[in-house]
This record gives C-alpha cells, sequence and structure tokens, in this order.
C-alpha cells in the first residue's frame, strides 16, 4: 500500500502509459548552449532514473527570431537532431521518457529581431518587436511544426507547446499587445486563431502517436488578459486541434505577481487549475509550488488536476519520485524555491544548478563515488557549509565527525527560516538532519572542538561561520540597539525600527519586524496581498481594487552607505519582489547615509561626503545588519599546531548569509579529499 495512491497511479494517454502521475516540468538550464551533449545527457538520464513519468526540455527554438536569446538552442540542422538524439537514447536506456518544449519568445525574445502580433514593446525587454504580416505569420507556424517533426526525428516522445507565460502565442491571445485589425486580431476568435492552428499544424506533422503538450495560461495575472471564460473556449479548441495534455501555466513573466518563489504557498494555483477540471477530456497538470509528494498528493486527490507539474524540485533532488515511492520521502532534498542557483543563473546567462544540491547540471563535473582511500574526517560548524562537506564526505565512504559549538545545527538557517516568506528553511534543516542519521555521521553538538581535538583527524574541514560586524556607530547611553542576531532569536523590538544595512539581511529582518503573521502559510491571505482574484470575476486574475497587504506591525527605516537604490544587489529574479513586499507595508528606503549617532530617540544620519544635512531617523530600537566577519579563531589555532585544514563557508568568506555558496563549497572540497 503506497502512502501516495494518486501520485504513483498510471496515468493512459491511449498510444502509451505513464507509470506515475509526476512531470518534470521544463527549466532552461543553459546546458545545451554549452554544445556539451554528454552532459546534457546526463542531466536527463539522471533524472530519469530517478522514476519521473515524463521530462520536458528548456525551451528550443523554432527559428532565430523565436530564440529567448541571440544564440537560443533549437533543432536547425541535421547536426542538431544527432545531438538531440544523443540525450533522447540516454533517458530511453534509463527507462524514461522525454518532450522537448517548443518555445517561441515574440516580443520577450532578448533581439533586435524578435517579433509579436503587434510592435508594442515588453516591459522587460529594451526591444521593440516587428509586427508579422500575413507571411511572417506562416513562417512562425510552419516552424513551430518543422520543430515539432525534428523532435520526433531526434528520438523525443513528445513535444510542449509553450503558449503561457506571456510568451508568443500568449501575446496573441490578449488586447495590450495583439492590437491587429486582420483576421489575426480583433475579436476573440481571430485571436485564438494562432495557437489552435499551431496545435492542428503539429499534430498533423508530428502524427497520432506522439504526446503533444500545450501550455495554456490559466491566469495572466497582466491587465487585459484573458477572462476564465476565454481560457475554457481555448482549452476547448486546443483538445480538438490535437493536444495530449494541457500543462497549466501562471502568470507573464512581466506580471508583478510571484507566481514560483519561496514567499508564495505552496500549490497556491492548483486552485486555478481545478476550475479547468471536467471542461475537457484530455488530462489537466497542475503547477507551481508543489515541492514534496505530500502536497502533490493532496493536489491530486482534491482533483486539482490529472498530473502534477514539479522542475525545480527535480534539480534539488533526482530522485524524488523514486524516494517518495520507496518509503523515503524524508530523504528528498527539498526545493526551497529561492531560485538562486537556479533560475537566477538561467537569466545571468549561467548554468542553472540548485542551492540545495550544487551537482544538478553537473552530474558529470562533479561524479561522485567512493573514495580511493577512506579517511576520518573533522567537520568542525554544522551550518550550511558544515553540513554539505559531512554529508557529501560520508556519501564517499569517509568515517565523519561532525563539531557543533550549539545545541542544535543549521547555523545561519535557523535565522532565515524565522523570516516570513522563507519557511521552507525549516524543511531544509530536518531534512540535513535525517541525512545525518542516514549516513551515520557522528554528530556531537555542544562541543567547541579545539586543535587538540582534531590533531588525529586525517582531514579537517573549519567551517565555523561569521560573526556579525559592527559598523563601530557611536552609542550613547540608553539606546537601544540589537544585532540582526538577536532579533531573528526573538529579542523585544520596539514598534519604530530603524535598520542598519540594506543588504539581504537587512531586507529579511525588514520583513520579519513588519509581518504580524507571514501571508506565505495563509493562501487568501497571500492572494490579497498581491491582488490576485479569480479569473472568472476579474479579467487576467487581477482584482480591480488592487493589492492589499495587511497593515505593518511596525514602522521601519531601512537605510544604507551606498547610494544606489536600497535592494539592488538582491536576487535578479526575487529582488523585485522583496522591494514591492517592503513598499507596499510602508517601509523608507534610504540610500546615501552617512551614520553619524545612535541615540535613545533613534539614529542621527547625515549625507555626501561633507556630512550634511545631520538628520534624526526617529527609533525605539535601532538594528545593526552591517555585514558579518569571518570566525576564524580555530582555522588560526590549527595553523599555529601546524595542522592543515580546508576553510569554507562564512569563515573562509564572509559575505551576507550566503547558503548557495556555502553549500556548493562544502560538496566540491569533500568530492576533492
Amino acid at each position: 500500500m503506497t502512502l501516495y495512491p494518486h501520485l504513483l497511479q498510471p496515468l493512459d494517454l491511449g498510444h502509451v502509459v505513464l507509470p506515475n502521475r509526476v512531470l518534470m516540468g521544463s527549466m532552461h538550464t543553459n546546458l545545451e548552449e554549452t554544445g556539451d551533449w554528454n552532459r546534457v545527457a546526463e542531466f536527463y538520464a539522471t533524472r530519469a532514473r530517478g522514476g519521473v513519468a515524463l521530462m520536458v526540455t528548456g525551451g528550443m527554438a523554432p527559428n532565430r527570431e523565436g530564440g529567448v536569446f541571440p544564440g537560443a538552442a533549437g533543432l536547425f540542422t541535421p547536426q542538431d537532431i544527432a545531438n538531440h538524439r544523443v540525450v533522447t537514447d540516454r533517458v530511453h536506456d534509463a527507462g524514461g521518457r522525454i518532450a522537448m518544449q517548443i518555445l517561441h519568445a515574440g516580443r520577450y525574445a532578448y533581439g533586435p529581431d524578435c517579433v509579436s502580433a503587434s510592435a508594442v514593446k515588453s516591459p522587460i525587454s529594451p526591444f521593440a518587436p516587428k509586427e508579422l504580416d500575413e507571411d511572417g505569420i506562416e513562417k512562425q507556424i510552419a516552424d513551430i511544426a518543422t520543430a515539432a517533426a525534428r523532435a520526433r526525428e531526434a528520438g523525443y516522445d513528445g513535444v510542449e507547446v509553450m503558449g503561457s507565460e506571456g510568451y508568443f502565442l500568449n501575446q496573441f491571445l490578449v488586447t495590450h499587445v495583439n492590437r491587429r485589425t486582420d483576421r489575426w486580431g480583433g475579436s476573440l476568435e481571430n485571436r485564438q486563431r494562432l495557437p489552435v492552428e499551431v496545435v492542428k499544424r503539429v499534430r498533423q506533422a508530428v502524427g497520432p502517436d506522439f504526446i503533444v503538450i500545450y501550455r495554456i495560461s490559466l491566469i495572466d495575472l497582466v491587465p487585459e488578459g484573458q477572462t476564465f471564460d476565454e481560457v475554457l473556449q481555448l482549452a476547448a479548441k486546443i483538445e480538438a486541434a490535437g493536444a495530449s495534455i494541457l500543462n497549466t501555466g501562471i502568470g507573464w513573466h512581466e506580471a508583478r505577481v510571484p507566481t514560483i518563489a519561496t514567499s508564495v504557498p505552496r500549490a497556491a494555483f492548483a486552485w486555478v487549475t481545478k476550475k479547468l477540471m471536467g471542461h475537457v477530456g484530455i488530462p489537466v497538470i497542475t503547477s507551481n509550488r508543489i515541492n514534496t509528494p505530500e502536497v502533490a498528493e493532496a493536489v491530486l486527490a482534491e482533483g486539482c488536476a490529472d498530473m502534477v507539474s514539479m522542475a525545480r524540485p527535480f534539480l534539488a533532488d533526482p530522485d524524488f519520485v523514486a524516494k517518495a515511492a520507496a518509503g523515503r520521502a524524508a530523504e528528498i532534498a527539498p526545493c526551497i524555491a529561492c531560485n538562486q542557483a537556479c533560475l537566477d543563473h538561467t537569466f545571468g546567462g549561467k548554468i542553472s544548478s540548485c542551492l540545495v544540491n550544487p551537482r544538478a547540471c553537473f552530474e558529470t563535473e562533479l561524479p561522485t563515488g567512493p573514495a580511493p582511500v577512506a579517511k576520518t574526517v573533522a567537520v568542525v560548524g554544522a551550518g550550511p557549509a558544515g553540513l554539505a562537506a559531512a554529508l557529501a564526505a560520508a556519501e564517499r565512504g569517509h568515517r565523519v565527525t561532525l563539531f557543533e559549538a550549539s545545541d542544535e545545527i543549521g547555523g545561519q538557517l535557523n535565522m532565515a527560516k524565522q523570516v516570513p516568506g522563507k519557511e521552507e528553511f525549516h524543511d531544509l534543516v530536518k531534512w540535513f538532519a535525517t541525512m545525518l542519521e542516514t549516513t551515520r555521521i557522528d554528530l556531537r553538538l555542544r562541543t567547541r572542538a579545539t586543535a587538540a581535538h582534531l590533531a588525529a583527524f586525517d582531514e579537517v574541514i573549519v567551517a565555523t561561520g561569521v560573526l556579525p560586524r559592527d559598523p563601530g556607530i557611536p552609542v550613547q547611553d540608553g539606546a537601544h540597539v540589537l544585532s540582526y542576531v538577536d532579533v531573528l532569536r526573538g529579542a523585544p523590538v520596539g514598534k519604530r525600527v530603524a535598520i542598519v544595512g540594506a543588504g539581504g539581511i537587512g531586507f529579511d529582518v525588514a520583513e520579519y519586524l513588519v509581518e504580524a503573521e507571514s501571508p506565505t502559510l495563509h493562501l487568501e491571505e497571500w492572494l490579497q496581498t498581491w491582488g490576485v482574484a479569480d479569473p472568472a470575476t476579474a479579467r487576467g486574475g487581477l482584482a480591480p481594487e488592487g493589492p492589499r497587504p495587511t497593515p505593518p506591525a511596525r514602522t521601519v527605516t531601512l537605510l544604507q552607505r551606498k547610494s544606489e537604490k536600497p535592494g539592488r544587489r538582491l536576487g535578479k529574479t526575487t529582488g523585485w519582489i522583496h522591494r514591492a513586499s517592503l513598499q507596499m507595508k510602508g517601509v523608507q528606503m534610504i540610500g546615501g547615509v552617512n551614520y553619524e549617532r545612535i541615540t535613545p530617540e533613534g539614529i542621527v544620519v547625515s549625507h555626501g561626503a561633507g556630512r550634511e544635512n545631520p538628520t534624526l531617523i526617529p527609533a525605539d530600537t535601532v538594528v545593526l545588519c552591517a555585514g558579518q566577519e569571518p570566525l576564524r579563531d580555530l582555522a588560526a589555532a590549527l595553523e599555529a599546531a601546524g595542522k592543515p585544514c580546508h576553510i569554507i563557508g562564512g569563515a573562509d568568506v564572509a559575505a551576507e548569509l550566503d547558503a548557495k555558496r556555502a553549500i556548493n563549497q562544502g560538496t566540491k572540497i569533500s568530492l576533492k579529499l
């Protein structure tokens, strides 16, 4: 008797039966652009071995003008087809199935040759698209159909036609982009003509025994978006045109509503997919923020969908399905939806990976396996760097002892998990605890390791972390000053707060102080906060009254020395969310200040090199978030004793609370032992 009867139930598509209800959703990793097809193949084959029913590749361009960026991968030549055959053969040898996503970016294409329904520039691209004429539209349709035929020739089991997220086909559906007056614009029937014709031609190109997924935008989350009646009409037409499956798309990329970040509640949009159930006769997939077998099972059991799509969870753990089926769900490395190593890398032109699993997309570069010689390894510090190092060393057969001075593992992850919207960090710490037991690491809590403790070990890894940096601001008697550590550990804080430092920690502390209760844990409150409404009653799913956040718990002023816009250096794909969240709570953000002194009444700041215009920022409490310093006392003692060691994490470089770098460094150091 399985714990997940709905999730692990086969799905019959007629010409093929999928072994379970789990789709690995499309993720553009930039792997195809490397030209290393063995590496691409191993990435997908690793996940096929992990038991996922069907995978969808990152978006492949149907032509040069439709590529997300110049040089984007696609199936343009016989050599391209041969390269992709390396991938599909490897996946099939691993017992898996894979579909290729055909992604035409339209006006989202980051290049001067982009095209769309009308010459309406996207707010997230510097390039205005060219309006296609009749021949141009026919070329796009033919190229998409040709791409599908080539995908079949390359050995794929299906294709996914990207019709959501504000890409090309989606652009024809809405009037704020499609301003045409010919047969491709104007009336609803005309605006829906292109996606329907594309699916019809794709089906003709690939034949009946081939999976055709259509990614349909169920809630656009942009002004003048589709009504749900329009979505239902399109869904019926797409089914009639020959689609095998409808996959849920949520929100355009330009939407000002977060849809996949960690602050989005789990399965936050499954209710939208449920509205489609029963209106079509083909299977329906739901997506977005489904990251555990329990959440996926509940979504299916509640009738929200026939299948679930999870993308980033398969970066975190390629064996997600196999572990769930074996009753080992507690061992599934959790996707915390941070975007730091996946989407931030993708949009930065780097290879995607995963904060939790640095081997994602680096399977051939970071192979695992038994170490040539099993050693005794001491790891000092059970923060993210030390935990990653200890696990990687133990998995290679080393005998690992993990020392931690406090009474719990997790280090600064235990502070991050207190921040509203970062509740996923609770599960990350819990997973680390599970894996320490599973790998039988000798964990010694409440033990402050000394050079004498470590003398007999073959290898010593120092991951002692950081200390908050004292910015050296003069403090008058009676002033109430706390560090971020004090605050996140529950120290009392006044109603008016000034925060010194507007980096990631400063933003986190501000979020912690303005939220009485995390909206991430309450879906209705979260939807109201961001102005999301039922698309059946509000066009595009945007509430007419706009966002309605709850009142702030405190008055907060966020300060920084740099004259640039506060929060500019936050995550590439999540920074705007943090800035918008605090703005909705009325947080005042001031850059370019000098800190003169902290008084019982607040903090006095001045401006410019001349320290002009001293001003009191009233505050009952001043919180210091002015960076960290490496904690290297042990490393210095080891060096003095002549004992070599490896220094990792914050002890190596103190830069914000960078768990991505810490885990990556910890993993890599142990793979080299």
